[in-house]
């Protein structure tokens, strides 16, 4: 992790950061956080996270409301069908 004051920043250089990290730099103003800096396939990796995170959530929760799920063995079938077109 990387703190710059906003008075400082070189963007070039925030993004080489970013990207060879992987990590996200804090920028402050007047020595208090006002935001954060990350590469965008990091972003999107941890968008794509929490929207899975989601999706989780609903199912766990459609479980314990009684619903009944699909047979594995059936869908990965149907999937594998799908795929190689048989």
């Amino acid at each position: 992790m990387q703190v710059k004051e906003s008075s400082g920043i070189n963007v070039n250089e925030i993004s080489d950061f970013c990207r060879h990290t992987r990590e996200p730099v804090f920028i402050t103003r007047n020595g208090t956080g006002d935001m954060v800096v990350m590469n965008l396939e990091e972003y999107e990796r941890q968008m794509a996270t929490i929207d899975l995170y989601g999706k989780l959530a609903i199912a766990e929760q459609q479980i314990a409301d009684g619903a009944e799920g699909e047979d594995f063995d059936a869908v990965a079938k149907e999937m594998r069908g799908r795929v190689h077109g048989v």
